[in-house]
């Protein structure tokens, strides 16, 4: 099982942006899918973005479309999110996950890897 592990939350302003990473301990992310789930309270848990690393295949959530950009460093060893316009109703915890299915279908992650989570405020 990998170990994941989520940075660079924080708190921002309404139309700000924020980058965070997930990075991979021990292992690289070369036959994983790896996505980001967010949690707001009281709410579901939801799928955000996925990157397959077999082809290198994304996927959104119609909410974050053109707003939030998902990719992986050279090595490999780095998940990004990239967010910009951010919104206060994007005001949750924000998980990254992983499997070795290579699949970016949210149900593959329950039995993924998953980090602790960070968490992500944004301020109207």
């Amino acid at each position: 099982e990998v170990q994941l592990v989520e940075s660079g939350g924080g708190l921002v302003q309404a139309g700000g942006s924020l980058r965070l990473s997930c990075a991979a301990s021990g292992v690289t992310f070369d036959d994983y899918a790896v996505a980001w789930f967010r949690q707001a309270p009281g709410k579901e848990r939801e799928g955000v973005s996925c990157i397959s690393m077999g082809d290198d295949s994304t996927k959104y959530a119609d909410s974050v479309k053109g707003r939030f950009t998902i990719s992986t460093d050279n090595a490999k060893k780095t998940v990004y999110l990239q967010m910009h316009s951010l919104k206060p109703e994007d005001t949750a915890i924000y998980y990254c996950a992983a499997d070795l299915a290579r699949l970016c279908r949210w149900r593959v992650f329950d039995a993924g890897s998953w980090g602790q989570g960070t968490q992500v405020t944004v301020s109207s």
